[in-house]
């Protein structure tokens, strides 16, 4: 008696696994056939061909049914992108060039600042240096 459980146990577990593994194939038609995909046929066999060659096309099948959507197609089509107001968009983008015109006036006035400072600096630099000549040459 407890064999014929155990066979039972046996026989269902790899029917379960069998069937497992077909539902699990048939997950990548299921998903093109739920978007409506133009090559639900061709995802479907190709299934089937991934589950005779070990899973192999397996991966690829699932991203060739998740890439095509009804309403947008294969996603590089702009027919089901909604229109945006873009007035909020251009303010900003106005206010950002102003602020970027006011800093780059006011590195430029420090720039020129600078700029004079050393030349300054330089033309004082002259200044000590001929009255250091003069008292050399008053001394001697």
């Amino acid at each position: 008696m407890l064999e014929y459980i155990a066979l039972g146990i046996l026989v269902f577990v790899a029917l379960t696994l069998f069937y497992g593994i077909i539902v699990i194939h048939d997950i990548p038609y299921e998903i093109a056939k739920h978007r409506n995909h133009p090559q639900q046929d061709a995802l479907h066999v190709a299934g089937w061909i991934s589950l005779f060659t070990l899973h192999v096309l397996w991966p690829f099948l699932w991203i060739w049914a998740t890439l095509y959507r009804e309403d947008r197609g294969w996603g590089f089509s702009e027919k089901g992108i909604k229109s945006v107001d873009n007035s909020e968009n251009e303010k900003q983008f106005a206010k950002l060039n102003e602020r970027i015109e006011q800093l780059e006036q006011k590195l430029q006035a420090k720039q020129e600042s600078h700029i004079s400072e050393q030349k300054i600096s330089h033309d004082s630099f002259s200044e000590i240096e001929s009255n250091i000549i003069a008292d050399q040459e008053g001394s001697k």
